[in-house]
């Protein structure tokens, strides 16, 4: 079981009150209608999807959370701990398989940080929208250190973005694929 297949799995809000239910004891489908107070027909169907996903063992009678799924799921998907480029120590320190873990307070080691992920998400010459530039730094804010909009704002404050009238592009004078 993947990350990806664990979060698509307890996506649902259904899957997830019968993912409770399991784990908080029921063993048969009829307890766990009975404790997440979803019809049987959902429960079923949650059930299911959960046992696919490798969340839930014992669907014919005796359920049970499949621990050692879990456990496997946690040890395969934690990030790597090489940042790329490994010889940088600033991205060592704040990133983490391509996630933010933090934003260094001192401004030099910021704007390290800030041109790696300026080099990485966008290309010289290409104008970006606010909503394209949203979506390519919101993965770099998946561990919650920072969010997307404190990002494009530092990255513009860097004058590594240029901003007008709601359109974005690499600042030609400092574009850090070049590094000047």
């Amino acid at each position: 079981m993947t990350a990806h297949a664990l979060a698509g799995a307890l996506a649902d809000d259904g899957r997830r009150r019968v993912f409770a239910a399991v784990a908080l004891g029921s063993t048969s489908v009829a307890e766990v209608v009975q404790r997440s107070g979803l019809a049987a027909r959902v429960v079923l169907t949650g059930l299911q999807r959960l046992a696919d996903a490798g969340l839930v063992t014992g669907a014919d009678g005796a359920l049970a959370v499949d621990e050692a799924s879990l456990r496997a799921a946690a040890r395969d998907s934690r990030p790597a701990d090489d940042a790329a480029p490994a010889d940088d120590p600033v991205l060592r320190t704040f990133l983490r398989g391509g996630v933010l873990t933090g934003m260094p307070a001192q401004l030099g080691r910021r704007r390290v940080l800030l041109a790696h992920v300026a080099r990485q998400s966008f290309e010289p010459g290409t104008r970006y929208p606010e909503r394209a530039v949203d979506d390519a730094l919101k993965p770099w804010c998946a561990a919650g250190a920072s969010d997307h909009a404190t990002l494009r704002r530092y990255l513009v404050d860097e004058r590594l973005l240029t901003r007008e009238q709601g359109v974005y592009q690499l600042t030609e004078a400092e574009n850090p694929l070049t590094g000047q």
